[in-house]
């Protein structure tokens, strides 16, 4: 890949992995109620799903989908109700105090799994892999994947940071409830592009 392709997909790695989005959103949330150190395994399942996500669909994937009608509508219609899902957990997330008896943060698999009912991962990977890997050759995907396994660690820490320290502000019951019904909202609002379309 040449230095000038390398240093566009490292910039619209920072700006796809940065910019908000259902991962930022839960993770804005997860900071707030469980704090960075217990939000790490959900921080990594992304930093590593993602990537495993894009390497697949550019090695493939994606003719399996197109080979099966109706695969992609079933695909959007289970990301939908399980990003509604996410956010009713979140609405109902417990104090800061009371997190490890109210809820858990997602874990590394959940947060990797995650990424395969995340609407703006997909049109994310379908973006880089079209911009970035043309050609689809192996060594190209890989390595538009392990740009974004590199520059989605410290870009989405950013969110978790921005939560944690929205603590102190979330103290009282009533701030973090309101905190968490609109993040709760902000995720649910995540997904008007896919159902507009």
């Amino acid at each position: 890949m040449a230095p000038e392709i390398l240093a566009g997909l490292v910039l619209f790695a920072f700006v796809a992995t940065v910019t908000p989005g259902p991962n930022n959103v839960m993770l804005t949330a997860s900071g707030a109620n469980f704090g960075f150190r217990r939000t790490v395994p959900h921080m990594l399942g992304i930093t590593i799903g993602f990537p495993v996500m894009i390497a697949l669909v550019g090695l493939g994937l994606m003719q399996v989908f197109d080979a099966v009608p109706g695969s992609q509508t079933v695909l959007e219609v289970a990301s939908v109700l399980y990003l509604l899902y996410l956010a009713w957990k979140i609405a109902h997330a417990g104090a800061p105090k009371d997190a490890s008896a109210e809820g858990r943060p997602l874990s590394f698999l959940q947060a990797a799994l995650f990424q395969w009912v995340n609407p703006k991962a997909w049109a994310l990977a379908l973006s880089a892999i079209a911009a970035y890997a043309p050609a689809r050759t192996a060594a190209t995907i890989v390595t538009v994947a392990l740009v974004f396994s590199a520059v989605s660690l410290p870009s989405i820490s950013i969110w978790v940071v921005l939560g944690q320290q929205m603590r102190r502000f979330l103290r009282s019951t009533r701030r973090l409830t309101a905190f968490n019904w609109t993040m709760a909202a902000l995720l649910v609002a995540s997904l008007v592009p896919v159902l507009r379309h």
